[in-house]
This record gives structure tokens, sequence and C-alpha cells, in this order.
């Protein structure tokens, strides 16, 4: 299903809950255009662009990029879209970022995913990578068919070092910290709707349910 007319949304949710498996599904089933901050972020630092080079410094420091870098990069990309539907994934995190994002486009819907800390924290814990290829192993309910082995390569998989227990509860925090008040933002607006739950497969259908009458429905004034 491809929207009739330009539909803008956002993603948000804290680190481990979803938000890629659910951007994936709304993308395909709706034809938007999903951009996601952190694949930017990471193919500005492997292309060695100025913005690139500039975030590469920040992080290598262990300082979080600023926010009007992470607009600059976000708003160049949208504007080469011209008039089309998309998803941000990761941005804006910061209520100076959404201000930014607001300067240049309404933002249709921002979708939240509300997923109890508790869930997260097992999911994350729980989650094993192949670090050559990507793949993404959960023991609990993606487990590999050889414990602590990529499926396909039968190479060793490992943790990320944000993944463990202690990094994850100190992600959790971050996130309450800095990108709660951009929910407030955007519920003030009228465009928050959250989705409560501890399984994807479960909170699909009302954000497809949600997402095909907001589709649907006649919208003036897009900018």
């Amino acid at each position: 299903m491809v929207p009739h007319t330009v539909f803008r949304a956002v993603i948000m949710g804290p680190p481990g809950s979803g938000k890629g498996t659910v951007s994936a599904r709304i993308t395909a089933t709706f034809g938007l255009k999903h951009l996601s901050s952190g694949d930017l972020l990471r193919a500005n630092i492997k292309a060695k662009t100025e913005l690139g080079l500039l975030m590469k410094s920040c992080i290598d420091q262990g300082h979080l990029v600023p926010d009007g870098v992470m607009s600059r990069l976000i708003l160049s990309d949208l504007r080469g879209l011209g008039r089309t539907s998309w998803l941000l994934d990761g941005f804006p995190r910061t209520v100076a970022q959404a201000e930014a994002l607001d300067k240049l486009y309404s933002v249709d819907s921002v979708v939240n995913l509300d997923v109890p800390f508790q869930t997260i924290k097992q999911r994350l814990t729980s989650r094993w990578i192949h670090l050559a290829s990507g793949r993404v192993y959960n023991i609990d309910f993606n487990p590999p068919k050889v414990a602590g082995l990529d499926d396909v390569t039968g190479e060793p998989l490992v943790q990320r070092d944000d993944d463990t227990p202690e990094t994850v509860t100190l992600r959790l925090k971050a996130y309450q910290t800095k990108t709660e008040p951009v929910l407030e933002y955007y519920r003030s607006k009228g465009v928050l709707e959250t989705f409560s739950g501890t399984e994807t497969n479960k909170i699909w259908p009302h954000l497809r349910a949600f997402l095909d009458k907001k589709l649907l429905a006649p919208r003036e004034g897009v900018a």
C-alpha cells in the first residue's frame, strides 16, 4: 500500500523496543522511505564526509553528537527526498532536534513503542550477534542452532559492549532523560500515538490498523 498523499512519521521507543523490526514492517506495508539516523551516521563516518568526520571526532571523545550537527545531517537527507512519504527512526532525540525538524516539515504521526524496561533488559542482555554479517540472535526467542555459533558460518557470536546488563541500564536511563521530553513535545501537538506491549507481533496489528486509518483519512496543509 502506497499513501495517496505525502505522509511523514517518526518512530520512537527505548533501545531494544523493536523499532528496527517495526520500521521494516511499516516501510514494506505502506511504502514509506525509512531514514535511520544510525545508518546515516555510520555511512557518513565511513565515507569521511565533513559531517562524518565531525561526528566521529565527537564519538571518539565520548561526547554526544551536537543537536545542530545531527539536525544538519538528517535534514539534508530529507530535503533530497523531495515530496516523499518517510519514516524517521532515531531522530529527533531531543526537543531542539524536534524543533529543527518542525521548521521544515509537518510531522503527521509520531509512533511511540512503549515496552517495559524489564522486558527490554531481558531482550537486550539475551542478544548476541555475528559481527561480520550483522545477524542477530536472541537466546530466548531466536537462538542459534548451535549455542554461541552463527548458523551460516559457524563462527563465534559476540555480545555487544552496550548490551551488557550494566550498560543497558545506563542506556535506558539516558533515554528517559533525553527523549521523554520529546514525547511530551509531540503529545502537546496532538500527533503522538503510543502502542504498549511486550511483544512486537502483538503490537503490530494495532499499529497497522492505526496507520491504515491515518493514511486513508483526508489531510490538509501538508508542508
